[in-house]
């Protein structure tokens, strides 16, 4: 299941703009439209995981934030270059 769930994030994320960021219930909502909160928990382990390798960034308020224990709303993005 995490590996569709990695699948499915990436190929949303591929679909918006350098910069942008996604919501986690898009990816939800893209596995299962009737049943998406069910795997809200999955996705988020997913992110979590894939913020420690490196390979997406977790937001709060715009901002890049550590992948460990934070709370509420969030959205992903991919990792930005140093400009």
């Amino acid at each position: 299941m995490s590996q569709l769930i990695e699948e499915t994030l990436f190929d949303l994320l591929s679909q918006v703009r350098r910069g942008d960021s996604l919501n986690p219930n898009e990816v939800a909502k893209a596995i299962d439209a009737t049943q998406w909160r069910r795997e809200l928990p999955k996705v988020r382990a997913v992110i979590i995981g894939l913020a420690r390798q490196g390979r997406l960034e977790v937001l709060r308020k715009g901002k890049p934030i550590e992948p460990e224990g934070f709370k509420g709303i969030y959205r992903v993005r991919l990792p930005q270059s140093e400009t």
